[in-house]
């Protein structure tokens, strides 16, 4: 196991899953996501679920070794990770094309 990559790995993780405890218990978003976010609730249950399975993923399947035992659960964290993407976004306001586009006034 690459342990400066596990250094690197582990606090990102444990940092999500703590973004998305906060979100659950106390509706708290971080400032970077507070103007897309409209549940908040539902928001934390996909970061805590993506951050499950991203920890899955990498601790049993390449950080693990060749270990073809654990390929299974490695790819269900897979799965998890994104199914908690999608579960993130359904707490997501939908993007407008207004959004995206300059606001151009006719002369």
């Amino acid at each position: 196991m690459k342990w400066y990559l596990v250094a690197f790995g582990a606090p990102l993780l444990t940092m999500q899953a703590a973004f998305g405890v906060a979100a659950i218990t106390v509706y708290w978003v971080p400032p970077w996501f507070r103007r897309r976010v409209v549940r908040p609730r539902l928001w934390g249950w996909g970061a805590l679920t993506g951050a499950i399975g991203m920890a899955l993923f990498i601790f049993l399947g390449p950080f693990h070794g060749p270990d073809a035992d654990m390929t299974p659960y490695a790819l269900g964290g897979t799965a998890l990770f994104l199914v908690g993407q999608v579960v993130q976004m359904l707490g997501q306001r939908p993007g407008s094309r207004d959004s995206v586009l300059p606001d151009i006034e006719p002369r």
